[in-house]
């Protein structure tokens, strides 16, 4: 057998005995995984199995301890990212990395710019995007902004990106993790076609049907080192969660009725321009002079014991609505918590007066990642107990407060001293949701509750929204998680574009019906609940 032959049949990428330790913490231990070339391989785990961890080193951003890596056959040690895309390894994090101000082309390029006599070869460099774009069927608009595209482009964009460096390895962490069901199927064919170009892909994922779908070979990570690798014909979406966390798939399911007659939260004609506020100018004259409008005329009441979902494609207003409400930027119209006009409250006197918040971004809304979990634990409750002690912090008893939460909400981490950025993504919102369920809200908005935790985490956030919605508690639900949201909502809305455009029951909608309304592929008016 010749050596190109041997070459053509070596592994894309082999990890053998990663060990990354870091203090107080093993990361990972003894990894061993095999990808092979030109297939889809997922890698599974709950939060803090040592999944990020191990991409990390792949793509350079970590080294381990102890270990080898081989790509096609060859040993190779990675310093930086740029090793790893010299190597053909290219990576599409979670949370993309584009500039909105900037065109799909510009970004695509950015870093790695074509140059003729010291300019940038625009011709050049456009040709090439046509062409990656038109060969591996991730269709785009090289000339639009970036801020004008939906997830789905946006997620093309990246994988562009990475494939323009010349990446024949793609490492994609949740990549399903903001879009809707039919963006799901646009992504699997572009990953199809990829595959059948001889690329390899190595998939992140916690949404095991999805993984079963899509993936050629599964490794499974539990507590930093691998405990299985299957085939999917060979495994349920069931065996995987027990592989992963010992326990059943979870099901968002909620079977009773809580809701009450009382009314917590109303809005009413909430408007938002996408320019400067202009208070007292009614919405017909905003329209008719042509204002683009975040929020259009935005209508509801949320009552005590009732989950209202809001559907939508991330970009058509959710963001702009929980702003609104938080009293974080101005709107037209009303809200009303409890009775109470709260449109001149500030966010702090919104918050005291019983508004919980788990925001969408952890990291930028959530956390203060080089603060102490204790002192994360205060955040947004520091004028009331147990945070508060005339003018000071009452450091003992928020310490003791946090220890509660980390025990009540299986926070895992060696202390409530520990720093937030060393706990896993999981673990970070279980605290989160924790803290705002403590301020015993009376309206609590959940954005994205279990956005990029595994199953385990997952379930446990649904039963403590379930207990405290059958405690009287109303919850705005905005998710990308369409599952979730059919599955916990006691009333479905959709915003498209601003506005509510269905209000859905989520006893009789499937998730791509509801995917439909959110894309506007359906477009007949579904009776308002």
């Amino acid at each position: 057998m010749s050596s190109d032959t041997l070459a053509a049949v070596e592994p894309a990428v082999e990890l053998e005995g990663i060990t990354k330790r870091f203090p107080g913490v093993v990361a990972n231990h003894d990894i061993r995984i095999t990808v092979e070339p030109g297939t889809v391989h997922a890698i599974v785990g709950e939060n803090g199995a040592g999944k990020s961890t191990l991409m990390k080193i792949l793509y350079g951003m970590q080294k381990p301890d102890e270990g080898t890596i081989r790509v096609n056959g060859k040993e190779v040690t990675f310093r930086t990212p740029s090793d790893a895309i010299d190597a053909g390894i290219g990576m599409v994090h979670q949370h993309f990395m584009l500039a909105d101000n900037f065109t799909v082309l510009e970004n695509i390029v950015l870093g790695a710019e074509p140059k003729r006599a010291g300019m940038l070869d625009t011709a050049r460099a456009r040709k090439r995007v046509t062409e990656l774009a038109s060969s591996h069927g991730l269709r785009v608009d090289p000339d639009r902004l970036v801020e004008d595209l939906g997830v789905g482009d946006r997620q093309r964009v990246e994988i562009l990106k990475v494939l323009y460096r010349g990446a024949r390895i793609l490492i994609l962490d949740e990549p399903t993790a903001v879009l809707v069901p039919q963006e799901v199927e646009e992504l699997f064919q572009n990953l199809r076609e990829l595959k059948a170009e001889g690329l390899t892909v190595i998939f992140i994922s916690h949404k095991l049907d999805e993984v079963l779908s899509i993936a050629d070979a599964i490794t499974v990570i539990r507590r930093g080192t691998t405990v299985a690798s299957v085939e999917p014909s060979q495994v349920t979406a069931r065996q995987l969660a027990e592989l992963m966390v010992g326990s059943e798939l979870p099901t968002p399911e909620t079977r009773e009725s809580t809701v009450t007659e009382t009314v917590a939260l109303t809005v009413s004609g909430l408007t938002m321009e996408a320019g400067p506020h202009h208070p007292g100018v009614p919405l017909e004259k905003l329209r008719q002079e042509g204002a683009r409008l975040l929020l259009d005329d935005v209508s509801f009441d949320i009552h005590k014991g009732e989950i209202l979902g809001i559907a939508g494609v991330e970009g058509n207003g959710q963001s702009e609505l929980i702003e609104a409400i938080m009293g974080m930027r101005p709107a037209h119209g009303h809200i009303a918590l409890d009775g109470a006009d709260i449109n001149e409250w500030s966010t702090l006197k919104r918050r005291e007066s019983g508004i919980g918040y788990i925001p969408e971004d952890r990291h930028r809304q959530g956390l203060l990642l080089e603060a102490s979990l204790w002192e994360n634990r205060v955040l947004g409750h520091q004028t009331r107990a147990p945070a508060r002690r005339g003018i000071w912090v009452n450091r003992s008893a928020a310490r003791a407060d946090t220890e509660r939460i980390v025990k009540e909400y299986d926070v895992r981490t060696p202390g409530v001293d520990t720093l937030a950025l060393a706990l896993s993504g999981g673990n970070q919102q279980k605290l989160i949701v924790g803290r705002e369920m403590s301020g015993e809200p009376k309206f609590l908005i959940a954005a994205h509750p279990t956005r990029g935790v595994d199953v385990g985490a997952q379930a446990a956030i649904w039963d403590h929204l379930r207990n405290a919605r059958a405690a009287g508690l109303a919850v705005l639900l905005i998710s990308a998680d369409l599952d979730e949201l059919i599955g916990l909502s006691d009333t479905l809305r959709v915003i498209y574009r601003g506005r509510l455009v269905a209000g859905l029951d989520p006893s009789h909608v499937t998730p791509e019906q509801l995917g439909g309304y959110m894309t506007g592929a359906i477009t007949d008016t579904a009776e308002e609940s």
